[in-house]
């Protein structure tokens, strides 16, 4: 399949918005950032739980919310693997996420992880400001994570993870005025913390935070100044389990996420407004970020639940908010998953909201994950949690 070049333009003002495809605006335009994947939620559990995470029961996909929690999983290795469509709703079939994380527990207080997001915006026909083609590409995107997580003591855990990320959206070409544009690339670290204190027999809270994607801007082209801030973020994040007898548990969950980057000045034609706000060291501009009157605006936020039938059978809903002028995405999404032995199958789908512009990129979307938990041990690590698949 084949697109012009102005479809990956579209795609650029999806994802990217920010300073450049928004010049023309006079009013406060939406904050955005480079390499926005890193936000869409990659694994079919949390995506049926309206991407809740960051303190729900942990899991192999545990990488992508909130690191801290893999310590006190029931296994001794896991590994997820989930397939996520993008654009299906429009018909296209070569645009998808593909995650997959695991982890390995060094003894009953650590554990390491990796996980791996791979994302494809599938074949675009590029072509010059004449409509000549140039070329064909396929823009893609990817992160790789390494992690160490540890307890702290039996209900409190700490994790930190490093990223590697890479972008490549029109490398190699050039544009009319002689810019070769080239893949972005950078590092970024998460930080977490969990506080475990669900017991078997009686349930009980846990909370989580997580620091995410802190680390340096992206650029794609070789101007230093020219660059893009990436979707640092403060998630919080709770969840109480009511436990009705052995076989009958429901977990009901809370997140709310904002995100550590600077609003872009209201006046985009004001280029002294708009050196400053590329100008921004990185730890500045997380601080900064609390700063203006739109701020709180960056705000979202992910209400879930999910019923556990003896710990076999999962069934799951959630609901996920975004303020109007920062998106507008409010959706429903629901899901089942299944576990028997070592293998358990997740499934999640996104209930069709909004129209035109604020129709959600997953609209009618069947997202599908596998998980293992491999040399499980009913007793390990003396964790008294219950893992899903």
């Amino acid at each position: 399949m084949k697109r012009s070049y102005l479809g990956l333009a579209a795609t650029a003002v999806l994802f990217f918005g920010g300073i450049k495809v928004s010049r023309a605006q006079t009013t406060q335009p939406i904050t955005t950032t480079a390499v926005p994947f890193l936000r869409i939620s990659p694994d079919a559990r949390g995506g049926g739980m309206g991407d809740l995470g960051v303190a729900t029961t942990p899991d192999a996909s545990s990488n992508f919310y909130n690191l801290s929690k893999t310590p006190f999983n029931k296994h001794d290795v896991g590994i997820s693997l989930t397939y996520t469509p993008w654009l299906k709703d429009l018909g296209l079939n070569d645009v998808y996420l593909l995650a997959a994380s695991g982890f390995k527990k060094l003894d009953e207080f650590s554990a390491i992880s990796g996980s791996v997001r791979y994302f494809s915006l599938g074949n675009i026909q590029f072509t010059d400001n004449n409509g000549q083609p140039i070329g064909t590409g396929n823009p893609r995107e990817w992160g790789l994570d390494l992690g160490y997580s540890r307890k702290l003591s039996d209900k409190m855990s700490v994790a930190l993870a490093g990223r590697y990320i890479y972008s490549n959206l029109a490398g190699g070409y050039a544009s009319s005025g002689g810019t070769t544009y080239q893949p972005g690339k950078t590092f970024a670290a998460d930080i977490s913390f969990f506080y475990h204190g669900v017991t078997e027999d009686k349930g009980g809270w846990n909370f989580g935070l997580a620091l995410s994607n802190l680390g340096g801007k992206i650029g794609y082209t070789n101007s230093a100044t020219d660059k893009d801030y990436i979707p640092a973020d403060l998630g919080l994040g709770t969840t109480y389990t009511m436990v009705f007898n052995e076989d009958n548990k429901l977990m009901l969950g809370l997140d709310v996420h904002k995100l550590l980057v600077p609003a872009p000045p209201a006046n985009l034609s004001d280029s002294a407004a708009v050196a400053d706000y590329h100008n921004k060291s990185i730890v500045s501009s997380w601080f900064s970020s609390f700063s203006g009157p739109s701020q709180f605006k960056t705000l979202q936020a992910s209400l879930g639940a999910e019923y556990a039938y003896q710990d076999q059978f999962f069934f799951r809903a959630g609901y996920y908010y975004e303020d109007r002028g920062q998106g507008d995405r409010k959706y429903f999404s629901v899901g089942v998953g299944l576990k028997y032995n070592v293998l358990g199958l997740n499934f999640s789908y996104l209930v069709p909201s909004g129209s035109g512009t604020t129709r959600n990129p997953l609209s009618n979307t069947l997202r599908f994950g596998l998980s293992f938990d491999l040399d499980s041990n009913s007793d390990n690590g003396g964790s008294s949690q219950t893992t899903t698949p």
